[in-house]
C-alpha cells in the first residue's frame, strides 16, 4: 500500500495499470489519473470528493479496461468491528497530520479547508471533572 500526496503525478510514482484497487476520497482533477493506474479489471471506490465533486469519464476506459466503479458510504456492522480489530492489535494505524486544541477549532477547519495536509486533522478535547 502506498499513501501519495495529493497533487503529485501518479504516473511519477506509479506504473500504468500497475494498481488493482483504488480507494478514492478525494476525486477532483485527478480522477482520471487514478483510472490510468488501474489495471485490467481494476477495482475503483468512492467514498468523498473534497477535491470536486464532478469528474469527466471516457466511457471507453472504462470497458476496455474491464474497471468496476463502487461508491461506498455505508458498511455492515462487521466491518467497523473488524476495523476497530485492526486498530487494536496495532495491524493499522490512522495518519494524523496535526492535532489541535478545542480553542483552536477555527484554525483547524481553516487548515483543513487548505487541503495541505496528508491525514487526519484532529480536535483534543480535555475532559472536564
Amino acid at each position: 500500500m502506498k499513501v501519495i500526496a495529493r497533487g503529485q503525478p501518479l504516473l511519477d510514482v506509479l506504473e500504468k495499470d500497475s494498481v488493482h484497487v483504488v480507494a478514492d476520497l478525494v476525486a477532483g482533477p485527478q480522477w482520471l489519473e487514478l483510472l490510468d493506474v488501474l489495471s485490467r479489471g481494476g477495482r475503483y471506490v468512492a467514498s468523498g470528493a473534497i477535491a470536486g465533486p464532478m469528474v469527466e469519464l471516457d466511457v471507453r476506459t472504462l470497458y476496455l479496461k474491464d474497471l468496476t466503479l463502487f461508491g461506498s458510504t455505508w458498511q455492515p456492522k462487521q466491518v467497523f468491528e473488524n476495523l476497530i480489530g485492526y486498530i487494536e492489535r496495532d495491524e493499522i494505524r490512522s495518519v494524523v497530520a496535526k492535532t489541535y486544541a478545542l480553542h483552536d477549532v477555527v484554525q483547524a477547519q481553516e487548515d483543513f479547508m487548505t487541503k495541505r495536509y496528508t491525514g487526519k486533522l484532529a480536535i483534543q478535547v480535555s475532559a472536564q471533572g
